[in-house]
């Protein structure tokens, strides 16, 4: 028997919000498979597979309309999806990995009391800016689902 979930079971399995989820049906980009005799939306294995493209998708920096064209046209499979999300966690490890060997040259010539030279530092900041830009991106989609909660708060108290 096909197992479905209600649009905040949903919403608390994934992370995301009432308010996304309602918004991407809103759209037409994620619509759920059916609803119950009183009209709550039903989702079911196959909607959370596509649930999990556009998280992933969206989480790679596409846009809600270049997502839609992207699954509309089937560009990518589920599985070309998850081979870029690899390919993602692979360069930001990547990156960590630099920067934290650029730390640890800095430390450890200040270990030996030996002022770090000029070059050093300035590879050490451009390998933090790198990190900091992903950062920014990261809290301000941590901002973004904030802002989504409160506004479903708001909406439940309103009725």
């Amino acid at each position: 028997m096909q197992q479905y979930w209600k649009v905040g079971d949903l919403a608390k399995l994934t992370g995301l919000t009432v308010r996304t989820l309602r918004f991407y049906d809103q759209i037409g980009l994620f619509s759920p498979s059916g609803h119950s005799d009183t009209g709550h939306r039903l989702y079911n294995e196959a909607d959370i597979k596509r649930l999990h493209q556009i998280v992933s998708l969206k989480d790679l920096g596409l846009s809600l309309e270049e997502i839609q064209s992207i699954l509309k046209e089937k560009t990518y499979t589920p599985s070309d999806i998850v081979d870029i999300q690899i390919e993602r966690v692979r360069k930001n490890v990547k990156a960590q990995q630099k920067l934290l060997a650029e730390l640890e040259r800095v430390a450890e010539r200040m270990n030996k009391q030996e002022p770090p030279s000029v070059e050093a530092f300035i590879s050490l900041l451009e390998t933090m800016k790198l990190s900091h830009e992903k950062h920014i991106i990261e809290r301000r989609l941590n901002w973004e689902r904030r802002l989504d909660l409160l506004g479903d708060f708001l909406n439940d108290n309103e009725t």
